[in-house]
């Protein structure tokens, strides 16, 4: 059920996504300052990758982009993720990813608008940009501190295998 929550938000982080990107293209005419000297919404268009890389590769970002998301979507439908935590963060991946897979599709490039540079000369970016960016840190966190880790038996218990070799009730 987990899974399908997930989605369903994905879905619609997807459509606030491409709501402020329609409106950034059509009323974002000039930079406005959020906080004067620390954030403004600016106006840009990304035909690269984060940073900027990959300036002009749109069809190749696509494809590799298309092939990721496929594999994470059919990695969160398998069932094999049952960890809220790690569901969580590969849905705000995929949402993020599906985003600005839109944009480089139906435009030819992504368009960014928040803008921190003037302060930190950080890049410009979008929500799709954020949601990937939490997503990740939602699957290192997971892979970290709770992939794999198995509470250790309490004191007078039996571990994995009983006392005459077989395997314990609670494999």
């Amino acid at each position: 059920m987990t899974k399908y929550a997930a989605l369903a938000v994905a879905a619609l982080l997807v459509g606030l996504d491409q709501w402020i990107k329609a409106w950034a293209a059509i009323g974002l005419t000039h930079r406005i300052a959020v906080i004067p000297g620390l954030f403004y919404l600016t106006y840009l268009e990304n035909t690269g990758a984060a940073f900027g890389i990959f300036q002009g590769q749109t069809l190749a970002l696509a494809i590799v982009s298309m092939v990721i998301l496929a594999a994470l979507l059919a990695l969160l439908l398998s069932g094999k993720i049952v960890d809220r935590l790690a569901i969580w963060g590969l849905a705000l991946i995929l949402s993020g990813g599906v985003g600005n897979l839109i944009d480089r599709l139906a435009r030819g490039f992504v368009i960014d608008y928040l803008d921190f540079s003037a302060l930190f000369g950080f890049p410009i970016f979008n929500l799709a940009d954020c949601l990937v960016v939490i997503g990740t840190a939602l699957v290192i966190i997971y892979i970290i501190f709770f992939e794999n880790k198995k509470a250790a038996p309490e004191d007078g218990e039996e571990d994995e295998l009983s006392k005459d070799g077989q395997a314990g009730e609670n494999l």
